[in-house]
């Protein structure tokens, strides 16, 4: 009978940890899924041209939108390994860019000499969130999901 205990204690525990991962794969999901719609909303309702920089970002951003929409559906938590590398890369390249925005890269440092301008800034909300810190901060919620998502809890 205590075998028994034990093992519905041990089962009850599991299924926590993929409940767990299941929530923050479908949030980070979510976040990703408004980021890629936010993002198609500025460029082709706005008609806001992305620089190279958005361009990147957006590569990094519109993949996650189908590999942790599946790992999320199917409950596979290694879909984390997946999405973790590109939503880290998607992080570094708009913190460039906000870097980039807030001048404390050199001129001889951006990659956009034609076509748009990476330090233009187009759109300004409340006086200092702008396109590439939104960003900045869905990569960086997608990152802390996932990074919580992948440790697990029995450890």
């Amino acid at each position: 009978m205590a075998a028994q205990a034990d093992g519905e204690a041990g089962m009850t525990s599991s299924s926590f940890t993929s409940e767990r991962q299941w929530k923050l794969l479908t949030v980070s999901w979510l976040v990703a899924l408004v980021s890629t719609l936010g993002a198609l909303f500025f460029s082709e309702v706005m008609e806001l041209e992305p620089c190279v920089l958005c361009w990147y970002q957006r590569i990094a951003m519109f993949p996650l939108v189908l590999i942790l929409g599946a790992g999320a559906y199917t409950q596979d938590a290694s879909s984390v390994k997946y999405g973790l590398p590109l939503a880290f890369t998607g992080w570094l390249v708009a913190f460039y860019h906000c870097l980039l925005y807030g001048g404390f890269i050199p001129a001889a440092m951006q990659p956009c000499s034609k076509g748009v301008s990476c330090s233009e800034q187009k759109l300004e909300l409340v006086g200092f969130i702008t396109i590439p810190l939104l960003s900045l901060l869905a990569f960086s919620i997608i990152v802390l999901l996932l990074l919580a998502a992948k440790k697990d809890p029995k450890k």
